[in-house]
């Protein structure tokens, strides 16, 4: 997965993930990337600073909410937030392979070279998560909203 730190024509700014950058380029091609905040769908890349590892200890990203806790349809959460995070879950689904509670190690796999580079998601566990922010390989949690369908 790659993350891009995204525009709309109206300034808003906001974050996006991709399988790579051509998977970027095709869904903003094709409308497929919208704005959150005015549903703009002429977006581009805003310029952003690299993620470079550094060899002392990263810190842990706060864990991602469990589906059951985020608000249901006309609780708190705006609905273009809801729309959002259901459309990531989407393309997460979409373009990245399933691993289950294998992640951790698949994510060792992909970054020591041992399996071919792709996006992937699934489960870990705290002391997982900690293990691979401290090895410098690259992940992020993500809150996984309840399907449109659901």
């Amino acid at each position: 997965m790659i993350h891009y730190q995204l525009r709309c024509a109206a300034g808003h700014e906001f974050d996006g993930w991709f399988k790579n950058s051509d998977g970027f380029e095709a869904q903003a091609a094709s409308g497929l990337v919208a704005c959150p905040s005015c549903g703009s769908t002429h977006v581009e890349r805003a310029l952003m600073t690299p993620g470079i590892p550094r060899k002392a200890r990263m810190p842990v990203p706060a864990p991602a909410p469990e589906p059951a806790s985020l608000p249901a349809a006309g609780g708190l959460m705006p609905d273009a937030v809801r729309a959002a995070l259901q459309k990531l879950r989407e393309e997460v689904e979409k373009n990245c392979d399933y691993v289950g509670a294998d992640f951790a190690e698949e994510a060792r796999r992909i970054h020591h070279g041992e399996t071919m580079p792709r996006g992937i998601y699934g489960e870990s566990t705290d002391e997982e998560t900690e293990a691979l922010a401290e090895e410098g390989i690259s992940f992020a949690r993500i809150p996984w909203a309840p399907r449109n369908d659901s």
